[in-house]
C-alpha cells in the first residue's frame, strides 16, 4: 500500500511573532502544505485574531465553508476540514476524527468566516 509522504509545516514559516506559539508545527501532506486556506486559518489561531470570523447562524454555514475549500475553527483551537464524508481537527501530527459529542452541535463553539 502506498502512502502519501507527510511533511512539517513550521508555524515560523508561515507567520513571525505568533500569540500562540503551541503546537509550533503541523505534518501535512504536500498539498496540504500549499493550501494557502489552511495557512490563513492556521495564521488566525496562532495570532487569536478571529476578526474574519463568527459565530455560524446554522449548520448549513459550516457546510457551506467545506464546499469552499475553506476551514471552519471549533473552539477557537481546532481547524476543521471535511475528507472523504468525514470531519476531522488538525493537531500537530495531522488530521484526526472528531469524536461524536454534545459540544460539535452547539453552534456556538464554531466560527466561520
Amino acid at each position: 500500500m502506498y502512502y502519501k509522504k507527510k511533511e512539517k509545516l513550521n508555524i515560523s514559516d508561515i507567520m513571525d511573532d505568533p500569540a500562540v506559539t503551541y503546537p509550533s508545527y503541523y505534518v501535512l501532506s504536500s498539498s496540504m502544505i500549499k493550501n494557502e486556506m489552511l495557512h490563513e486559518a492556521l495564521i488566525c489561531i496562532h495570532n487569536l485574531d478571529f476578526a474574519y470570523y463568527e459565530t455560524p447562524k446554522n449548520f448549513d454555514d459550516i457546510f457551506k465553508m467545506f464546499d469552499c475549500g475553506t476551514f471552519p475553527i471549533y473552539k477557537e483551537r481546532y481547524i476543521v476540514g471535511y475528507f472523504g464524508n468525514k470531519m476531522m481537527y488538525l493537531e500537530s501530527n495531522g488530521w484526526k476524527a472528531i469524536p461524536a459529542s454534545a459540544d460539535i452541535f452547539k453552534l456556538e463553539n464554531w466560527l466561520v468566516c
